[in-house]
């Protein structure tokens, strides 16, 4: 099943409506574990974020969606790599690969912030001392 990416943005607003805070902000602070940074903005722009399990449609959609970007992103670094050692590459093509590249690079880096988040939350463990996640900060080896 495809669905467009103005399909995702309407279940994200559906999904949203039900998990909106009464105050400002959007929502993750009040739950820092159980947030998801999903692969894609509202209209505004803004983060969209998932309160869940992680089971869910919108979940699976999610991972479909960052799997997508990371195969895009990989695909480019190797048209990168041929078009970097060719000598006749113009001016043009240069600053579209560079668009390309660093729009990958941003989609990477959410995968990568939305995946660290959900580590660390599992990683807390009530045994650490000093709140420090995983609990070997520092060098002290037990």
């Amino acid at each position: 099943m495809v669905i467009s990416p103005d399909e995702v943005d309407d279940m994200n607003h559906d999904i949203a409506k039900h998990f909106e805070p009464s105050s400002e902000g959007d929502g993750a602070e009040k739950h820092p574990d159980l947030a998801r940074l999903l692969p894609w903005s509202s209209a505004d722009g803004n983060p969209c974020y998932l309160i869940g399990d992680g089971t869910g449609h919108v979940s699976r959609v999610a991972d479909d969606i960052e799997r997508l970007q990371l195969g895009m992103a990989d695909d480019l670094i190797g048209h990168a790599d041929g078009l970097l050692a060719c000598q006749g590459a113009g001016n043009r093509e240069l600053r579209f690969l560079a668009r390309g590249l660093t729009d990958c690079l941003r989609d990477v880096r959410r995968v990568a912030e939305s995946r660290g988040a959900r580590l660390r939350s599992v990683d807390r463990s009530p045994d650490d001392e000093g709140g420090n996640e995983g609990g070997n900060e520092g060098g002290n080896e037990a």
